[in-house]
């Protein structure tokens, strides 16, 4: 009788069936693995980053909830504007206006240029229950320019102010601005941010972000200043200045627009504005002030002792306030800084007194190589301290930096002083 082998037949073909379903159920599983991960990538790429630009000044309380009410809003009757009571002492706090879950701020894209484009583009902004206003000088279009102000022309700033009456806080929105010029000249585009200030209360300063390689930046930043009550409003007056970022040196100024508060009517609603943007104070780069430094060059030690006495006639930092100078010292040999030092800064004086003498170490005995840098600088808490003036001293220094420098390595061990005109920083 023959043997039955059909069972085992049988049993030989299941291993490779089961190896062929484990391959088709393994290729199956990395497929569907790439799949999902395909598409979670795609889905992060088409959304905003949940991040939200917070500014935050130090002394200065941006969350106003974690504020007592007299401190907050100062009392909740809404008709105070028209009573027109005694204006309180006024405590300042900072806030930003509150964005979606993500943290993201709100896409508006405004383009103001005419009056027909502003009728067209502001209904989309605010909802309907904000009433509108929008001021007749935004409305001012650019009129026939010469040829030299076509040439000097710095482009537009876009920005928005209301004020709540509920919470006593005037509110600033910079949205945009358009047609800045290019100040890097390798890739032709700029670093664009804006630095806000409430005058004249100088110390009430604001900054936005920087915005990458764009002569059309869009911020839309908005910042919000708690305890002004609406009678002050028409005192103060906003100062702006458009700046480029640099990286290597300091920032580039593009232009400046003043905004006086005095005749602006808030109480309709919101407020949008469209301003040119104009070329710094030229009082202010006409005549930097005068700076009195005395030196000392001893040969037998090699060294250079250098005396700040003062510095007078310096220009106004801004529209309306002083300078809070002080002097950076730099020595350089061979066109390298070897050295630096500063003096201490004086609040708010256009004539300060320093007296302050430092000691350098020369490398060599000659002086040929040697120049001394002093640059005035106005000092700003929570932002980069701008330059008022600056005066070189060498061999190869032009005007009275030369003379001088030529007085000291003639008459060795002996202390020179002068007057020195600061010239552009």
């Amino acid at each position: 009788m023959a043997p039955i082998t059909t069972s085992r037949v049988e049993f030989d073909e299941i291993p490779t069936v089961v190896g062929i379903f484990s391959a088709f159920g393994l290729v199956f599983t990395v497929s569907l693995f790439a799949w999902i991960c395909c598409q979670r990538r795609s889905s992060k790429s088409n959304k905003t980053p949940p991040y939200k630009f917070v500014h935050v000044l130090k002394g200065v309380d941006i969350y106003p909830e974690n504020l007592s009410s007299k401190k907050k809003f100062g009392g909740d009757d809404k008709n105070e504007v028209k009573n027109k009571p005694a204006v309180p002492k006024m405590s300042l706090h900072l806030d930003l206006e509150k964005r979606d879950l993500n943290g993201n701020f709100p896409k508006t894209n405004l383009k103001a240029g005419s009056p027909s484009d502003l009728e067209n583009v502001t209904p989309k902004l605010f909802t309907e229950r904000e009433k509108e206003a929008i001021s007749p000088e935004s409305l001012k279009s650019s009129t026939s320019l010469t040829s030299e102000e076509k040439q000097e022309k710095l482009g537009t700033l876009c920005l928005s102010l209301e004020y709540n009456f509920e919470k006593k806080a005037f509110v600033v929105n910079i949205k945009e601005a358009q047609g800045l010029p290019a100040m890097d000249e390798q890739s032709m585009t700029s670093d664009p941010y804006i630095k806000m200030t409430i005058l004249p209360e100088k110390k009430h300063k604001v900054k936005t972000r920087v915005l990458r390689k764009t002569l059309d930046p869009v911020f839309d930043e908005t910042f919000t200043f708690y305890g002004i009550p609406y009678p002050h409003i028409q005192e103060l007056s906003l100062h702006l200045t458009v700046l480029s970022f640099d990286r290597f040196s300091r920032d580039d100024i593009i232009g400046e627009v003043l905004i006086p508060l005095s005749g602006i009517e808030l109480s309709d609603g919101k407020m949008l504005m469209n301003r040119e943007i104009i070329k710094r104070n030229a009082k202010k780069s006409s005549g930097r002030g005068e700076l009195l430094v005395s030196l000392c060059y001893q040969s037998t030690t090699n060294t250079l002792t250098v005396v700040v006495l003062k510095a007078r006639h310096l220009p106004k930092s801004d529209v309306s306030g002083l300078s809070d100078p002080y002097v950076k010292v730099n020595l350089y040999h061979a066109k390298k800084r070897i050295s630096k030092k500063k003096t201490h800064v004086k609040k708010c004086t256009p004539n300060a007194v320093f007296n302050e003498l430092f000691v350098f170490d020369i490398p060599c005995e000659s002086l040929e190589e040697i120049s001394v840098e002093f640059l005035v600088l106005d000092s700003e808490r929570g932002s980069r301290n701008e330059v008022i003036g600056r005066l070189v001293l060498g061999a190869t220094a032009e005007g009275s930096g030369g003379g001088h420098w030529k007085e000291i390595c003639d008459f060795p061990r002996r202390q020179i002083a002068k007057w020195h005109v600061l010239c552009d920083g």
